[in-house]
């Protein structure tokens, strides 16, 4: 695991005001574009959507784009207190997730774009590209003002493949870290994870880009992310000094710091779902997530969760309550896998 170093984190000075004592790096049309998979991939049969991811490696920052075949019925549950969100349409083409906070949007522009060439730059009513997008923020990890932009949702876009979604510290998730609540260095790298189930027919495929204020909990109620002492490889439990901080001055020196957290979550599901039920589904998905991620949803996080239903099959036996327990322990595989 890699551990937070001051180091990395330090810029020299503060000048006139500003973060950077010189120049800072920004986005130029020079920078290089990485768009490989890796090694660590999570492969499964799910041809109704396909995944492209696009990072620029001299922030590290980057984007990762879910493109579905059609327009699919979409919910959006937001529960953190700082997102940076667009597009709730009720139907998507794509999903755009990336790095750069809130200028991070700008990559769903590119992904935009390259729906509409496909499209043939028609202007219909109905051929307008709907894409929704979320965004982490990325910025305390590293030195720089690299962020995702048009240029680089374009190439995500570009370079799709089926039933393959890339692991560990690529895509959006490249930057991504978790269990920064009590001493930010204490934090480690995530990334983002992914997992497929097919029971009987129920396909539900989940992915998240976990960038979490919380530590990571296993089914065993293990803290296996997160909160790591560099000397005693113990890992600290959120809440387990909160007596000491409370009245030590904790909380005055750290209530102004960065929101530098967002769980991002896409949950894909063949099953016909949607109107309400969709919207109760992903409230119910998204909750269950606090099993693993503890604290969730605090002021500090802009957590979004998207259910997507491609509408391909009808449940019969199962109930909505089930699909959702089924559902929910998906993505507590997915956040379990999101590790550099």
């Amino acid at each position: 695991m890699r551990i937070f170093a001051l180091t990395r984190f330090v810029i020299c000075a503060i000048v006139a005001g500003g973060l950077y004592a010189q120049d800072p790096v920004i986005n130029d049309p020079d920078l290089e574009i990485d768009t490989d998979f890796g090694d660590n991939i999570l492969e499964f049969d799910f041809p109704s959507f396909e995944v492209g991811i696009a990072e620029y490696p001299d922030g590290p920052t980057g984007v990762t784009v879910l493109r579905f075949q059609n327009a699919v019925n979409t919910a959006v549950d937001i529960r953190g207190g700082s997102p940076g969100f667009l597009g709730n349409y009720g139907l998507v083409h794509a999903i755009s997730l990336a790095g750069g906070s809130l200028l991070g949007l700008e990559a769903a522009s590119g992904v935009r774009a390259g729906l509409f060439a496909e499209g043939e730059y028609s202007t219909n009513w109905l051929d307008i590209p709907l894409v929704s997008a979320g965004v982490i923020f990325d910025f305390r990890q590293r030195d720089d003002s690299i962020y995702p932009d048009k240029r680089l949702g374009r190439a995500a876009f570009d370079n799709m493949e089926s039933d393959q979604f890339p692991m560990g510290a690529r895509g959006a998730g490249i930057s991504a870290t978790v269990g920064k609540l009590v001493d930010f260095e204490a934090g480690e790298f995530a990334g983002q994870g992914a997992a497929f189930q097919d029971t009987d027919g129920v396909k539900i495929f989940a992915c998240v880009v976990l960038n979490a204020v919380g530590v990571i909990y296993d089914r065993e109620g293990n803290i296996v992310l997160g909160e790591l002492d560099a000397e005693s490889r113990a890992r600290a439990n959120s809440g387990s000094n909160l007596s000491v901080r409370i009245g030590s001055g904790y909380g005055v020196q750290h209530q102004n710091r960065p929101t530098a957290n967002t769980t991002l979550t896409v949950v894909v599901t063949n099953q016909t779902i949607w109107g309400f039920d969709l919207v109760q589904q992903a409230r119910q998905v998204h909750s269950s997530m606090a099993r693993a991620i503890q604290p969730f949803h605090t002021p500090t996080d802009g957590d979004v969760l998207w259910l997507v239903s491609t509408s391909e099959a009808e449940m019969t036996d199962i109930t909505l309550t089930d699909f959702g327990i089924m559902a929910s322990d998906v993505v507590w595989d997915a956040v379990l896998a999101a590790q550099p």
